[in-house]
């Protein structure tokens, strides 16, 4: 147990340390924000260059939105007075417009089988939005994978831990599944029907250090396949992280300030929208619905694959105010959406799901909740093994131990 009084004693002899930290970190908000608002006064063209003469990391370049909207912030021009008619809103944004997610569950190896196995399943959910009475219902389905001894056990060959294994499978069914309803809706322009989109559960950016190991070699190849999938079918999937800790602008702001040698204390989304109690920094995104303008992506730490044939990034990002008080959520976008002139209907699909989840993409909600796999789950996974085991000829069996302790509790 934890004693409450030596606790408020520890964090007492460090109050200096927290005060210190949190004066250094208003102060880098406050510029942060401030040199993002000045950004409207001037040209996507002329930052560029003036990324370009810098050795720092650049982190984002923004768009030509810069200058169409002579601001770092666009505001959403949608105003409701009720939760109905913003509901109102997204059904007619929806309407007719498939809109898809994935997510998935895993069931990591443990020491209480004789042989190292797991398990990973992924929801999806695509729902066309026909409305009631319409030809196409919703889809709303998993797949389940098995992750074998052999597969497992190759982890000590440079791909990592079994975890680190299991989690790259889940990741890449997870994309795969993606690719798939790319490749179902390729050729939407010819059939007449709306625009629609794909949703990924995180970045759609992979960076890392090098030396990378094969499997850090592999996430990359994966959700380059996507993102240029993505490009290849003119179908749009969007990555969402719904808190970001990404440094992207904030190491954009440092460049053009001149600062590339200091480590900040903040990230980006704090420079957009600042907290409670912090209002000397000017707030960007000030109401729900307001977005900042298209960014490339120049992060540092990624590869070659995530530029295109002319050496342009692949994808950028915007921030996307979705609820009244949290911080914005983050939207990796491939570029080629932004290019074609589909970002705002896009964003517009995204806010409509927010909409109808209360703050987070509904199709994302729904596909999580078909995809967890819970300790009755496992179990159950465990107890099919011994039994096809059994029935194969191999193997394989529980510890008693713990099928003691599953029964007991």
């Amino acid at each position: 147990m934890i004693y409450r009084q030596h606790l408020l004693s520890a964090l007492d002899a460090r109050r200096d340390d927290f005060v210190d930290f949190e004066r250094v970190w208003r102060g880098e908000v406050g510029r942060g924000a401030r040199v993002l608002q000045r950004l409207g006064g001037r040209t996507s063209v002329e930052i560029g260059r003036e990324l370009e003469a810098s050795k720092g990391a650049a982190g984002a370049l923004p768009s030509a939105e810069l200058e169409q909207h002579a601001a770092f912030a666009v505001a959403f021009s949608g105003r409701w007075r009720s939760h109905e008619e913003a509901r109102r809103w997204a059904r007619a944004t929806l309407a007719g417009r498939v809109t898809f997610a994935a997510d998935g569950s895993q069931i990591l190896p443990g020491r209480e089988i004789s042989l190292p196995v797991a398990g990973v399943q992924v929801a999806y959910f695509e729902n066309p939005h026909a409305g009631e009475g319409g030809a196409t219902a919703y889809r709303k389905d998993a797949r389940f994978s098995v992750v074998t001894p052999g597969e497992l056990l190759q982890a000590d060959g440079g791909a990592g831990s079994p975890e680190a294994v299991v989690s790259f499978r889940r990741f890449e069914l997870e994309t795969e599944t993606l690719c798939e309803f790319l490749e179902r809706k390729r050729g939407w322009r010819e059939r007449g029907e709306r625009v629609p989109v794909a949703f990924f559960d995180g970045t759609l950016l992979i960076s890392h250090a090098r030396p990378r190991n094969r499997i850090q070699d592999e996430y990359v190849r994966v959700i380059i396949e996507l993102v240029r999938l993505s490009r290849d079918t003119q179908v749009p999937v969007v990555g969402y992280i719904d808190q970001s800790f990404a440094r992207d602008l904030v190491n954009m702001v440092d460049t053009l300030e001149g600062l590339t040698d200091r480590r900040s204390t903040v990230c980006d989304a704090q420079l957009l929208r600042a907290p409670t109690g912090l209002e000397e920094s000017p707030t960007l995104l000030a109401a729900w619905g307001d977005r900042t303008i298209f960014c490339y992506c120049l992060r540092e730490g990624l590869t070659e694959d995530f530029r295109d044939e002319r050496g342009q990034p692949l994808v950028g990002f915007i921030y996307l105010q979705t609820t009244l008080d949290a911080a914005p959520a983050r939207l990796d976008i491939p570029a080629w959406i932004y290019e074609a002139g589909l970002l705002d209907e896009v964003v517009d699909a995204v806010r409509a799901e927010c909409v109808v989840g209360n703050g987070y993409p509904y199709p994302l909600e729904t596909a999580d909740a078909a995809a967890v796999l819970t300790l009755q789950d496992r179990e159950q996974f465990l107890r099919t093994m011994q039994e096809f085991a059994e029935a194969t000829g191999f193997a394989f069996r529980v510890s008693r131990k713990s099928v003691s302790k599953a029964r007991r509790r």
